[in-house]
């Protein structure tokens, strides 16, 4: 379950285009965070399950994947073409034939498209002479259609498939996607087949949306909220308030982690069902000029710091590449330390680290806007955050689990990764 977000550079006070996104998965499936060059292609080019032919160029990438996958949930190329994905339910079941991923597309959206357009026509072209299908899941099975916000400083386009049909609407403020079909009578194209099975402009969410699953993921309660979100943040839509958005755990007073009504955009994880968590963040400002990407790398964003990303700057100091086990050399579960300290008491952790969260990112935030070198002023953004992260885990008492099914949720995947506090 997922939640993305975009606001065209026209609704934002700094006149760039901003893009969010929240990708939840499995507790222990950590996720790469990595930048990968432009590469010359040729031959065949293997994917999570299926092999393509390969383009002769292909353009830089700025990639979160999880870590067992080739594709990506979101990410970024050289051009500024940004891109996250959602999984959608129809009631039309997903394939479960291995076939492209929707995190596949993605990647090849952005290795092949310099402009939303292109990455648009990329994706649909391979959905269409390829399909999708496969199992998404990573210790539970998990067979999805998908979704797609694509976009780049000047427009943006919201992409919702099923099998090898699609439909399009182009974004004309700010939109939100989460886990259910959203494009109704407004879509501005559509597949032939998709098309055939309506109509004249048919409200074409409406037909494709499978209730039940909805009421599971909360999808077009997550999509409604995160609009309302957008909205509301009138002329003071900035870098800051997209990550707040990303953080956000509605309205409930007595919200914490093991209490969620529904699932919320930033999500966690608990027993039963509710599976899935947000395991990395992104948040791109978008402009003529320069695109600034902010990433946790981390999982929960709340219990986490947006860093930046220029590609100007190069790669991001990640540590070895994470796995589905504890690695205290990998930067994604080093933060699990905090992070699954902080489920103890969510609450009493938020007040020790928020403050002082919000303000060493907005520091981030001016040191790079006035930076002349982006090299130095990145590093030591990305070695500040290590540094207040380790303090804070340092000051948290350790974990003791309890004897909920929450609880137990948790010390069970906890040894499946070896994970130590």
């Amino acid at each position: 379950m997922c939640d993305t977000l975009v606001a065209l550079a026209s609704e934002t006070p700094r006149g760039k285009l901003l893009f969010g996104k929240n990708s939840d998965r499995e507790r222990n499936e950590a996720q790469v965070l990595e930048m990968q060059p432009r590469r010359r292609g040729g031959g065949d080019l293997k994917l999570t399950y299926i092999a393509i032919p390969d383009v002769a160029q292909t353009h830089a990438c700025l990639i979160s994947r999880p870590c067992w996958m080739w594709g990506a949930e979101m990410g970024a190329n050289e051009h500024g073409v940004v891109i996250g994905n959602e999984a959608l339910h129809a009631r039309v079941p997903a394939q479960r034939r291995r076939a492209l991923t929707g995190m596949d597309l993605v990647r090849l959206g952005l290795e092949r498209g310099a402009t939303a357009a292109e990455a648009l026509a990329v994706i649909i072209g391979l959905l269409e002479r390829h399909g999708q299908g496969g199992d998404c899941g990573h210790l539970g099975r998990f067979y999805y259609h998908n979704g797609f916000i694509i976009a780049d400083a000047t427009e943006a386009y919201v992409l919702e498939t099923v099998g090898r049909d699609w439909v399009v609407e182009t974004v004309a403020g700010r939109r939100s996607l989460s886990n259910a079909y959203s494009i109704g009578a407004g879509w501005s194209d559509i597949s032939a087949g998709l098309a055939a099975q309506g109509t004249g402009r048919f409200d074409v969410a409406a037909h494709l949306i499978d209730e039940a699953r909805d009421a599971v993921s909360f999808g077009r309660g997550r999509c409604a909220r995160g609009q309302a979100l957008l909205d509301g943040a009138g002329d003071a839509l900035t870098p800051g308030a997209m990550m707040a958005i990303l953080r956000d755990h509605g309205e409930g007073a007595d919200w914490s982690p093991d209490n969620t009504v529904g699932r919320t955009i930033c999500m966690h994880a608990a027993s039963g069902p509710r599976r899935s968590q947000s395991v990395a963040s992104m948040v791109s400002e978008v402009g003529a000029e320069r695109a600034v990407h902010w990433v946790t790398a981390t999982s929960a964003p709340c219990t986490s710091l947006f860093k930046p990303v220029l590609f100007e700057a190069g790669a991001p100091p990640v540590g070895t590449a994470p796995s589905d086990t504890y690695d205290d050399q990998s930067l994604w579960w080093r933060h699990e330390r905090l992070h699954r300290a902080l489920l103890a008491d969510h609450a009493a952790g938020m007040a020790l680290i928020a403050a002082e969260r919000d303000a060493l990112e907005a520091g981030f935030r001016a040191r790079i806007e006035g930076a002349d070198d982006l090299a130095a002023a990145v590093a030591d953004c990305w070695r500040a955050a290590e540094a207040a992260e380790a303090r804070w885990a340092a000051a948290l008492a350790p974990a003791r689990p309890g004897g909920s099914a929450y609880a137990r949720s948790w010390a069970r995947l906890n040894g499946v990764a070896g994970v130590v506090r």
